[in-house]
């Protein structure tokens, strides 16, 4: 599940990187949708009902180096809701393990 929010629009992709191929995808591109935390949360809904009506069952997500808070936790709150799991090393992650960044500490370094 590939991320890219913008100031006007959101978008989603399932890709599968062993074929080279996006699977299926979904933006407010279009739309008059304004780009919203709850309309994030719906994105999120309809790109994984459109990924797992092709057999998609699980997400490895990739925020595109967005941090993961607001609208990218809610488009991955709302694939989850829709009935996808997420992928930690081959075995399904809860919720809270969605975001593998490390953390940082107060001078912007990774904690060790």
């Amino acid at each position: 599940m590939s991320i890219m929010v913008s100031n006007k629009n959101m978008y989603v992709q399932f890709i599968d990187d062993s074929a080279g191929v996006t699977l299926a995808s979904a933006s407010t591109l279009g739309s008059d949708t304004r780009c919203t935390v709850d309309a994030a949360k719906e994105l999120g809904r309809r790109a994984a009902e459109s990924a797992i009506g092709l057999g998609v069952k699980t997400m490895v997500v990739d925020r595109g180096g967005f941090r993961f808070h607001g609208r990218v936790k809610a488009i991955v709150d709302g694939a989850l809701e829709a009935g996808l799991a997420t992928v930690t090393g081959g075995e399904p992650a809860p919720a809270e393990a969605v975001d593998s960044a490390p953390d940082e500490g107060e001078n912007g370094k990774e904690e060790k």
